[in-house]
């Protein structure tokens, strides 16, 4: 950029030169062209030169040839600082979206009214996502994928919409209890986990990995795999389990074995009471992604050429109206 910057310079100069130069070749051709037989001959001319309105009007002169010369000079060497394409630096620090969300959803009797509630806030919210991948999750007594980690927010939005009105049935078996019933029990939490910590892909990807896991934490038979061993599993692949737990009454307290799971894995166990909502929890967990994908600053270059623009403007401008004036 310097090298082009240094020959544009040295481009500008050679014109201003060039131009001064066919300047002086017109005016010396013009004075001997006045030299010829048509000259007329003044006596006593160094008395018309002596006089002082003359002497003002010659000065008039040159200031004004003197300015042309200048204008045309500012014009060719703004021009060229146009043509080098002036930059501005800012400073930025970008935010990277590149996140990973699994909804993991206990599709439980007793999880019916907040697994509906959870997909409506990501319905909500797909119009405000960038670059984020959502996947789905359910469970019973057996894990269920319903679609993996995808950016595609129609192919999201369609699979979100039909699983919520699906909980509003009048089948016998609705569409979200389909596959979740093939294990023994109820509600068997250490399963689901591990089957949606296992849903994430490309591990050698930089991307945050964050489980929405919503259970009432009510196991009813033997899972195949702990809770603590599915969070152990979960946070040696650097995924974040942020849990939701409809806990009755206000004074009622998360399940610590519960909490004790989300936080070994680096995320955090909520309780939804009367004043805290899912959406207020989706929106915490998407603020803490958010701080941790910051990235380095950056330093972005701009084209900046505007007031360069305005500089050879005027320039030319006021050039054309000198030179019209002095022609006059």
């Amino acid at each position: 950029m310097a090298l082009a910057n240094g020959w544009l310079i040295i481009v500008a100069a050679a014109v201003v030169i060039a131009a001064l130069g066919i300047g002086l070749a017109l005016g010396l051709r013009s004075r001997g062209q006045s030299t010829g037989t048509d000259r007329a001959r003044i006596a006593r001319a160094e008395r018309l030169r002596a006089l002082p309105a003359f002497r003002e009007a010659l000065s008039r002169r040159i200031i004004a040839l003197s300015g042309v010369l200048l204008l045309g000079a500012l014009t060719v060497i703004t021009a060229g600082v146009v043509a080098a394409r002036p930059m501005s630096s800012q400073t930025i620090q970008p935010v990277n979206t590149s996140r990973d969300i699994m909804l993991c959803l206990d599709v439980s009797g007793s999880m019916s009214e907040v697994d509906v509630e959870v997909l409506t806030v990501f319905e909500e919210l797909l119009d405000g996502f960038e670059g984020e991948r959502i996947g789905l999750t359910i469970f019973n007594s057996s894990p269920v994928q319903i679609f993996p980690l995808t950016d595609d927010y129609d192919f999201i939005r369609t699979h979100l919409e039909s699983m919520r009105e699906s909980f509003d049935y009048v089948d016998q078996i609705p569409e979200h209890w389909v596959g979740t019933l093939n294990g023994n029990g109820a509600s068997l939490i250490g399963d689901g986990l591990a089957a949606c910590a296992m849903g994430f892909d490309h591990p050698d990807d930089e991307r945050s990995r964050s489980v929405i896991f919503a259970t009432d934490n009510e196991i009813n038979g033997a899972s195949i795999v702990t809770l603590e061993e599915a969070a152990n599993y979960a946070a040696s692949n650097g995924v974040r389990v942020f849990a939701l737990n409809p806990v009755e009454g206000k004074d009622a307290d998360v399940s610590a074995e519960l909490a004790a799971a989300a936080e070994a894995t680096g995320g955090q166990a909520y309780g939804l009471r009367d004043t805290t909502t899912v959406g207020d929890i989706v929106e915490q967990v998407r603020e803490q992604d958010a701080t941790e994908l910051r990235g380095e600053a950056q330093v972005v270059w701009t084209d900046a050429p505007d007031l360069w623009i305005v500089v050879v403007s005027i320039a030319l401008l006021s050039f054309v109206v000198l030179l019209w004036r002095v022609r006059l």
